[in-house]
């Protein structure tokens, strides 16, 4: 079964909203954004949360120590590493690390296997307004890698097509379903979540 990631979570009402519509996972940026939440609310916001909910935290070029205070005070279950983080950083976090690779960080691919993580995402570059289909045929090459979360440019019209293309793991939308940043439009997250589970 297809997964889903509703990334960029900055309120108890379109958290609680991203599970009953069925999300497996939500993503709490810690980074600068306008999706910026502090570990204050993030933890306010997990604690309403039911089981078997995954939890992800956003990060970029964070100390290690840091990142794991922040895991261990919000709930997190997950770090996900959107900067220029090493192997090492990977592995010191393993197996709760996703790492983040968008086409102008993406290594060789024979080098992913460098990064142990629970899975890569592929993501456009920030602020990129480039079409997301470029991404789908280059995510499907990195799943021979590992699981692939696909990002970047997804809305409830392109992504039972990129789910065909890609093939990935899991899905991961944020921008794709607002209605400003920040602030989920709760008909577009169930249609997205709806057209991901009809998907093959």
């Amino acid at each position: 079964m297809m997964r889903i990631k509703i990334c960029g979570i900055t309120s108890r009402e379109d958290a609680l909203a991203a599970i009953e519509f069925g999300a497996d996972a939500l993503g709490f940026i810690f980074a600068e954004s306008p999706r910026k939440v502090t570990p204050e609310i993030a933890r306010a916001i997990i604690a309403e949360l039911p089981p078997f909910v995954t939890k992800v935290g956003v990060f970029v070029n964070r100390p290690l120590d840091e990142i794991r205070e922040t895991m261990a005070f919000c709930g997190l279950d997950l770090a996900q590493l959107h900067g220029e983080e090493s192997p090492e950083t990977c592995a010191a976090l393993l197996p709760k690390v996703i790492k983040v690779f968008t086409p102008n960080s993406l290594p060789p691919l024979g080098e992913l296997r460098q990064y142990p993580v629970a899975a890569y995402l592929f993501d456009r570059e920030k602020g990129s307004k480039t079409p997301p289909e470029g991404l789908w045929p280059i995510a499907k090459r990195i799943g021979a890698y590992g699981r692939v979360i696909l990002a970047g440019g997804l809305t409830p019209e392109n992504v039972a097509e990129a789910i065909r293309i890609a093939q990935p793991y899991a899905v991961d939308v944020s921008s794709g379903i607002e209605e400003r940043p920040g602030k989920k439009d709760l008909r577009k997250m169930k249609e997205f979540i709806e057209t991901v589970r009809a998907a093959r």
